[in-house]
């Protein structure tokens, strides 16, 4: 089975909805991060070069499914169409009825039409074929290419493929396929892994699937916190998972984790909390673990410098608050300024990433988090496997 991408189809003159992840964060109507579009653009550009008239569509937030976005004005594309605009520099038109009048989504002269946010429509999430089909009639060629919802099989991403006259890959699609691939697939080792975050519950097949293939594996956050409770140390009243204890054991067992030798640690979880460095063994019963400490991060440091390739998923503390962020930064930089093949992917990590300014400095930057997270723990991508054609 091989996967079709845009590249390989004639699409001058042909009509293309491109299903993109356009989901940005709003803050008070205003575009708060706009990575995604900007992700988006090439894929944009090159159809526009080819001569094909380009419609886009996407979600945004979490909308009620089946209620007006004229009634759930915080949920509409608008603020994403003017940037799309900018960045483009050609006129960009929200269309909110394209499901009543299809004619109103086709793009004249040199425009592009965004359809307003899928995820009002009712029947998305359930993956309609009655909804999906109705995609379908807008365009001649259905183009996926957005990988953050590669994951889910609803009708914007998945059954509009099934009833479209052709359908194919984006660039952007394929390119993080690629990325992954590379980390993943055919690795140039010495390899890590750096897997942060609250819970081992939320990636706890992402560190089982990691741990055959990497040589060495971090943890970070409250991640971290199990694991150096099911090495033997104390943890007060930090966040980990008691009940995962046992787990995190096997894992220490059967693959090389290096776990923190120094700690930072507060009595209380704020912006205001003041930061106080520990060894491991001196965290008290009042104490809440939110950074790895200054020894740890010159360790991992050291460590991420004689790998040749590395994937990033999650913070290693509270860097959001900035005497908690000292552990991130580190490894951040350390990524950075590693000369083999990175790789990293989440909201969070991207979140990093921006704060420490080394968006440049990262090999590839994936635009998902789940999908980048169930390709990681060796799943299968629902959006993408529909668009397989046979040799």
């Amino acid at each position: 089975m091989t996967l079709p991408g845009m590249e390989e189809l004639d699409i001058a003159g042909q009509r293309l909805l491109i299903r993109e992840d356009l989901n940005v964060p709003l803050v008070e109507g205003k575009i708060g991060n706009d990575t995604r579009i900007r992700a988006a653009l090439p894929t944009i550009e090159q159809a526009k070069r080819a001569g094909a008239s380009v419609i886009l569509m996407s979600h945004l937030g979490r909308p009620e499914e089946g209620k007006p976005v004229a009634e759930q004005a915080e949920f509409s594309l608008h603020p994403v169409a003017n940037r799309l605009a900018e960045l483009l520099d050609c006129p960009v038109r929200l269309v909110p009825d394209y499901l009543q009048n299809p004619g109103h989504a086709m793009p004249q002269g040199d425009e592009v039409i965004l359809l307003e946010n899928v995820r009002v429509n009712a029947g998305e999430k359930g993956n309609d074929d009655k909804l999906a089909r109705r995609y379908a009639i807008l365009c001649d060629v259905f183009v996926m290419d957005a990988f953050g919802t590669a994951h889910r099989a609803q009708a914007s991403t998945h059954g509009v493929a099934k009833f479209a006259p052709n359908s194919c890959a984006g660039p952007l699609l394929s390119g993080e396929l690629e990325a992954i691939g590379r980390a993943l697939e055919n690795p140039e080792r010495p390899m890590l892994a750096v897997v942060g975050g609250a819970k081992v519950s939320s990636k706890l097949q992402v560190l089982e699937n990691l741990t055959d293939k990497v040589d060495q594996l971090i943890v970070g956050g409250g991640i971290a916190n199990t694991f150096l409770a099911a090495a033997g140390f104390a943890v007060g009243r930090s966040l980990y998972e008691p009940e995962l204890v046992g787990t995190a054991e096997s894992l220490l067992e059967r693959a090389t984790i290096p776990l923190p030798i120094d700690v930072v640690v507060a009595r209380e979880f704020s912006a205001a909390a003041q930061p106080e460095t520990k060894l491991v063994g001196d965290v008290a019963t009042d104490d809440m673990i939110l950074d790895i400490g200054p020894q740890t991060a010159v360790s991992f440091a050291e460590l991420i410098g004689s790998m040749n390739t590395i994937i990033w998923n999650g913070p290693l503390g509270v860097f959001e608050f900035d005497q908690f962020s000292h552990g991130t930064q580190a490894v951040a930089r350390a990524i950075a300024e590693n000369t083999g093949f990175s790789l990293a992917g989440g909201g969070e990590t991207i979140a990093a990433i921006d704060k420490f300014s080394i968006t440049e400095k990262i090999s590839y930057i994936s635009t998902g988090g789940g999908a980048f997270l169930e390709l990681v723990k060796g799943a299968k991508l629902p959006a993408v496997e529909i668009l397989r054609v046979e040799k």
